[in-house]
């Protein structure tokens, strides 16, 4: 039976007790309701055994709730942000929330009407809430509103206050902005190409397009244009990306409208130069007081194929290879450098070894921009006898593979198949090399596939 509190007095109308009563005699309140002060002495149970310990329901150790502060003020909410994360023997649940009530599995009998001034006695344990939904994370500071850019100007990506510069940096936290032409790809039906910044340089100076187009004729044509940037000149990203794109459009002008090949790739380069000589500053007074700036400058090859015919074009050291899709085939150079070591060859002062050797050898002696020499594009027109591909790299690849030899050791035996993945393997075998260069690479199946056939 449950102990009856030894009162001197009616806690509810303060009348006096006697000894014993179980109500009180003026009022008829129910002394049982009120909490018993712990005894030193264990409660025993009517059958005479200690009772049981309740069963435990984790192994958790849970944080104790805080006492109350007095009979007026709640106990202290404990959030989950005051506390360590736990999870429950390892599992993946988030643990317990304690800022919801908890959820009762079964409704709980109404208890005894408490009298007035009378505490509630804290309950020996809690019942475990079931975890709430997860809350929205809060917002990303980053995608913050902020105030926009003028026209043809970018904001910072990191502090996102500042102007981005002409060079890619913030003026107000000086952070490097993350350029789109850091590493590119393009696949479109059977030709693809790659191109990426390198080890070395900060940023990208290589430029290309691949299109597709048809002659007169209504049979198909693949075009692909890699320019490579000067890096002595001044802005050679812009004049690469400038001539690669002038180049393309005058050949996807002039195919369809009958222009024979050879001589539209001609026009193709002409284009090409006229796109870069416009970036140079106009003004000659600029130069006198800025001896150190030059004209925008870059290399250029580009490559028609056609089914029965293929044409190549150049200006510079940017090279054009042929790997037939049987290696038992040779494969061959189709370009001659426009350089100071093919020079020394070519008037037999030196062999290609030695010629290769000398630290001026990449010193190019021929280019499109306002400071260049004589321009004199280089066109050449081929009838592949069997099936291959056609490799047009910037010199970050062939310094890595320079004899065709070599470099149809590299190119994958399914590479007319597929030829976004041979352009890939090309620019990953540049970067294992070193990639002391911007690297980039067009891989173009010979003959021209039929309009809308996919690499497999």
């Amino acid at each position: 039976m449950s102990q009856m509190p030894q009162l001197a007095a009616c806690p509810s109308c303060e009348e006096p007790l006697e000894s014993g009563d179980r109500f009180c005699g003026a009022c008829g309140y129910d002394l049982s309701a009120v909490p018993v002060p712990p005894d030193d002495n264990p409660t025993i149970a009517m059958n005479g055994s200690a009772p049981q310990p309740p069963p435990a329901v984790a192994s958790v150790d849970w944080p104790v709730a805080p006492e109350p502060a007095g009979s007026d003020t709640p106990a202290a909410m404990v959030l989950p942000t005051d506390l360590e994360g736990r999870e429950s023997g390892g599992s993946d649940s988030p643990g317990v929330r304690f800022d919801r009530p908890a959820q009762p599995s079964a409704p709980a009998p109404a208890p005894a009407p408490a009298p007035p001034h009378a505490q509630a006695a804290e309950p020996d344990e809690y019942p475990l809430a079931a975890p709430l939904p997860p809350e929205a994370q809060p917002a990303d500071p980053r995608a913050a509103d902020v105030a926009t850019a003028g026209a043809g100007l970018k904001i910072c990506v990191a502090c996102r206050a500042g102007q981005v510069d002409r060079d890619g940096y913030c003026e107000n936290c000086g952070h490097a902005q993350p350029r789109e032409r850091d590493h590119m790809e393009q696949e479109l039906d059977a030709i693809a190409a790659v191109s990426d910044r390198g080890l070395r340089h900060h940023r990208n100076e290589d430029a290309f397009t691949v299109s597709t187009t048809a002659l007169s004729d209504g049979s198909p044509a693949v075009v692909a244009i890699v320019c490579d940037g000067v890096s002595s000149a001044t802005r050679p990203d812009e004049a690469s990306l400038a001539a690669s794109r002038a180049a393309n459009e005058s050949l996807l002008a002039a195919l369809p409208r009958g222009t024979h090949p050879q001589q539209a790739m001609h026009e193709a380069i002409l284009a090409a130069a006229d796109a870069v000589n416009s970036l140079a500053d106009p003004t000659p007074a600029a130069q006198e007081h800025q001896p150190h700036v030059n004209a925008p400058a870059c290399t250029l090859v580009g490559a028609i194929v056609t089914p029965s015919l293929l044409i190549i074009g150049w200006v510079g050291d940017s090279r054009a290879y042929w790997v037939p899709v049987d290696r038992t085939s040779p494969p061959a150079r189709l370009t001659e450098d426009d350089s100071w070591a093919a020079q020394m060859v070519a008037a037999g002062l030196m062999n290609e070894a030695e010629a290769y050797a000398d630290q001026r050898a990449h010193a190019i002696t021929g280019w499109l921009g306002a400071d260049a020499y004589e321009l004199e594009p280089h066109t050449a027109s081929f009838k592949p006898d069997r099936p291959g591909v056609v490799v047009v790299c910037t010199d970050g690849l062939w310094n890595y593979a320079e004899a065709a030899e070599e470099m149809a050791e590299v190119v994958p035996p399914d590479a007319a198949d597929r030829p976004l993945h041979s352009a890939q393997v090309l620019v990953g075998h540049a970067l294992d090399g070193g990639g002391h260069d911007n690297v980039t690479v067009a891989v173009v199946p010979f003959p021209a596939p039929p309009q809308g056939a996919g690499s497999a």
